[in-house]
């Protein structure tokens, strides 16, 4: 039998990094437990007036962030405050896949085209790969905000 997972970033800004990969991922931030957030509303938006109302003081309201595939396929991506910054390579990384199915050229200029984006968002780039068949397609590895290494695969 398999297992669903949940896939837990250190971050010192949680609401932040969560809202980062949101965006990367076109994933959305579930509502609260028992609050209907009607569509269009900000779920971050009722997570503020949830965490006020259940007396949460407001220096621990961004200690915990979540993200969930709106389609109910890739895992959710959880976030928890910590107080120290990242000070080493992850030894896990996300490969975000940009590109499937595409070869040469043409996947490299999608995944060109998706870095530019992402660094629109706060992503910085680190290296490119160059396809090397069979073995490789090429990637471009990236960080996110708070340094964490990721792949546009």
């Amino acid at each position: 039998m398999s297992r669903e997972i949940q896939v837990t970033f250190d971050a010192r800004d949680p609401r932040a990094l969560s809202s980062f990969w949101r965006d990367v991922l076109g994933y959305v931030h579930p509502g609260p437990p028992g609050v209907d957030v009607p569509e269009g509303a900000d779920p971050l938006a009722a997570w503020d007036e949830f965490l006020e109302r259940v007396g949460v003081p407001e220096d621990q309201r961004n200690t915990r962030s979540a993200v969930e595939d709106p389609d109910g396929v890739g895992p959710r991506l959880f976030f928890q405050q910590v107080p120290e910054d990242k000070v080493a390579k992850n030894r896990v990384h996300l490969d975000v896949r940009a590109a499937p199915g595409l070869q040469g050229e043409e996947r490299m200029a999608a995944l060109e085209a998706e870095c530019d984006r992402l660094v629109g968002l706060g992503a910085k780039r680190v290296s490119r790969s160059e396809p090397e068949p069979p073995l490789s397609l090429g990637t471009i590895v990236m960080t996110d905000p708070e340094g964490n290494e990721f792949c546009l695969d």
